[in-house]
């Protein structure tokens, strides 16, 4: 299988990798969606001469043994984005280990979006 990332003696896909990270970032308070705004990336291409940029959601690659994974998130208004993250990163790391047995080195959180609440 191209692309697998190899931990622990297994071959693993980067998209399972990315399902378990994504389901457990969804879990905490104050993320509204992992990666992209599908609507706006279609809106950007309908309106521009420019196609939807496609960037993954998460971001894996093998260090020593250790996954070194990188999320984008869109979160709610409200919730101070150092805990948040902290969150994110914490609950991250607990669905790895529980789901791969493996150890996660670093989660990157990255903030590409805030929502807002309809008022």
């Amino acid at each position: 299988m191209n692309g697998e990332l190899v931990i622990a003696g297994i071959g693993v896909s980067p998209t399972v990798v990315a399902t378990i990270v994504s389901q457990a970032a969804m879990r905490v308070e104050g993320v509204a969606a992992v990666g992209e705004n599908a609507i706006k990336s279609s809106l950007i291409s309908m309106f521009t001469s420019r196609p939807a940029v496609d960037e993954p959601a998460v971001e894996s690659e093998v260090i020593n043994d250790r996954l070194h994974i990188s999320i984008h998130l869109s979160v709610f208004y409200g919730y101070p984005f150092t805990k948040l993250a902290e969150d994110v990163r914490m609950a991250v790391a607990e669905a790895v280990k529980s789901m791969m047995g493996v150890e996660v080195s670093a989660v990157d959180v990255c903030i590409d979006n805030l929502v807002f609440p309809k008022e």
